[in-house]
């Protein structure tokens, strides 16, 4: 499973520091930021199965940063008018 974050983390040092706290607190945890991305994401994927989405907002607040879970969007196509 991967859960992706909207962060206001923009320092590459304290996202090292962050993503070092992640694999130390949660094991099976793998995590890294885009924050080349507008919404300087956490990316965290679990090989055991399900995230703690609520758990890991808590960590980086405790840290002094803003993290929420971005929605997953499935984009569809829907052919209008096709003849045949």
């Amino acid at each position: 499973m991967v859960e992706v974050f909207k962060t206001d983390v923009t320092e590459q040092e304290h996202a090292n520091r962050l993503i070092a706290r992640i694999h130390s607190t949660f094991v099976g945890y793998r995590a890294n930021f885009d924050l080349d991305d507008r919404d300087r994401i956490l990316r965290v994927k679990s090989i055991s199965g399900s995230i703690s989405s609520s758990c890991l907002v808590n960590l980086l607040r405790e840290f002094g940063f803003h993290a929420e879970v971005l929605p997953d969007i499935i984009m569809t196509t829907v052919k209008v008018g096709c003849t045949q």
